[in-house]
């Protein structure tokens, strides 16, 4: 008898430390609520929300109707300590639900959702810096099989840490395959003519079990340490699905689904569109009534632009948008171009596209990967991002290896160098920025005596140690400074130092080497220089 009695209480206490265990949270992590409840009529017409409340603080998140009489509510605390919650609805069964749990502080993985910092850059919320390095694949979501997971392992393997992708399903050609899976419940469906499906829509009825999947490949990516900038519109379905002209207030009711049920990933961006220009049935005004309808919708004001086509540049002085994404590749062609972008909007600048490695026949889908790479390098030393993909076809209209539409392994050989990139970024004291942007598109800065130069493309001998005097953040480089300079090799992702200690001599614009001396060079492109005090 004793021991039944202890082992009973052996498993309530079990019970109970899990259920103390179920209702810790980190901080910056998800809580979520489930609640069955039967309602009468259409369940994702049930206004359903909570508040949030902290000792100090209050948030008001939406509920939403997940399936199968289940309504949810999704959390992201921002401090540590006591939640409680209240719930507010339409709907007697839910309204006036509570519940709270206890936020604790980040495990090792966990820096936050990423934010503004500096005007021009960014950082986790930890403070922790972080240097978007990242690629694109459209449609990797919604492929069927393992391609998913072998997308996320060649992230995991590349090292990139951001991906931007399609909410909505792609429509690549008349044969690519229709997806498993659609946003919305099917009214009904026929066979077109040609052989291709009509479908009617019941745009007032989500389909749960989409968003499911959307979330679980969105989870995989913050597992890696990626986030997720998920494309809300684009113009490629083309009519196929009818997702790219849906009017307005059936597009205003999907992001208000769509925030309610993603705002709590802490990886996730919003991307209003891909080249919003091509969505010529959209009203131009919309896009500004979906901006503030997606940053009304999220109280924790996850980073938010928008992307059009080839130098279409919009609004991205609006406070809506934190950021410019723009596809242009003019700017990161040459030295010191993209500084100017960043000087006219004074935001953090990605250039979401700049063309891409691949092997197409066109000329957006085929550039060598030490152009890929080059690009990149010529947006970071001039105090921007620059995103990258690759798009190898193995003949036309076959997208098995398409990395760009599909997602899988990678192809090419850019994504080999993003580690390396990346390990560059992260040993510097802070981002860069060209030292004398109007006069040297050459030399960038990351902290007091901490500077880089990246040849690109250009092939000398040497380089006679000369630095501008001027630098916009830092103090003036000190005469009797010395200094070291190591030779990194971008593309073969090599460190050799230079033997040579320089010691700084003043001049009126410029600091030189007061004897005048030089680093001898490998003769070889893609170089960069870096620059770095050596303590007496």
């Amino acid at each position: 008898m004793m021991r039944k009695i202890l082992c009973c209480l052996f498993a309530l206490g079990f019970i109970f430390n899990l259920e103390a265990r179920l209702s810790e949270v980190e901080i910056w992590d998800r809580y979520e609520y489930a609640h069955k409840a039967k309602v009468t009529g259409n369940p994702f017409d049930v206004s359903f929300s909570a508040t949030f409340t902290h000792a100090d603080t209050s948030l008001t998140v939406k509920g939403f109707y997940a399936g199968d009489n289940v309504f949810k509510l999704r959390f992201m605390p921002i401090k540590t300590g006591k939640w409680t919650f209240v719930s507010q609805s339409s709907e007697a069964k839910l309204n006036g639900l509570t519940g709270s749990f206890e936020c604790i502080e980040a495990g090792e993985n966990n820096h936050g959702p990423v934010q503004v910092a500096n005007t021009f850059h960014f950082k986790y919320a930890d403070g922790t810096r972080y240097y978007p390095i990242g690629t694109t694949s459209y449609d990797w979501m919604h492929i069927e099989g393992d391609y998913p997971e072998k997308t996320v392992r060649a992230l995991e393997a590349s090292g990139f840490n951001k991906i931007r992708m399609l909410l909505f399903v792609h429509n690549f050609d008349k044969d690519y395959p229709e997806p498993l899976l659609f946003p919305f419940e099917i009214k009904s469906q026929s066979k077109k003519a040609d052989g291709s499906i009509a479908y009617e829509w019941d745009f007032e009825r989500f389909n749960p079990a989409y968003f499911d999947m959307i979330e679980a490949r969105i989870d995989a990516l913050k597992a890696i340490g990626v986030e997720a900038d998920l494309i809300l519109f684009h113009p490629y379905d083309e009519g196929r699905w009818g997702f790219d002209r849906m009017p307005l207030e059936v597009s205003l009711r999907y992001l208000e689904y769509a925030l309610a049920r993603l705002s709590s990933f802490r990886n996730i961006w919003w991307s209003l569109a891909n080249e919003f220009d091509y969505l010529r049935l959209q009203a131009p005004e919309n896009w500004m009534i979906f901006t503030r309808q997606v940053v009304a919708n999220d109280p924790y004001r996850h980073l938010c632009s928008i992307h059009g086509s080839t130098a279409r540049y919009f609004d991205y002085w609006r406070d809506e948008f934190t950021h410019v994404s723009v596809q242009d590749q003019a700017p990161v062609e040459g030295h010191g171009r993209a500084a100017t972008v960043r000087n006219i909007y004074q935001k953090p600048v990605i250039f979401d596209e700049v063309c891409y490695e691949g092997n197409m026949d066109n000329r957006w889908g085929s550039l060598s990967g030490e152009e890929m790479l080059y690009r990149m390098w010529q947006g970071i030393i001039a105090g921007t991002y620059v995103s990258h993909s690759e798009c190898y076809m193995d003949a036309p209209n076959d997208y098995t290896h398409d990395f760009l539409a599909r997602g899988g392994d990678f192809q090419g050989e850019s994504w080999k160098r993003i580690r390396f990139m990346r390990n560059i970024l992260e040993d510097m004291p802070n981002p860069l920025q060209l030292s004398d942007s109007s006069w040297d598109p050459y030399v960038s800065i990351a902290g007091p005596n901490y500077l880089m130069i990246y040849s690109g493309k250009e092939v000398a001998k040497e380089w006679v140690f000369n630095l501008p005097a001027r630098n916009p953040s830092y103090p003036r480089i000190k005469e009797g400074t010395r200094f070291k300079v190591e030779i990194i090799d971008t593309w073969n992702m090599t460190i050799e130092e230079c033997p040579i200690i320089f010691e700084a001599k003043n001049q009126r614009y410029r600091v030189c080497d007061k004897e005048n001396r030089a680093v001898a060079l490998p003769e070889r492109p893609y170089l960069l220089l870096r620059i770095t005090e050596v303590a007496l």
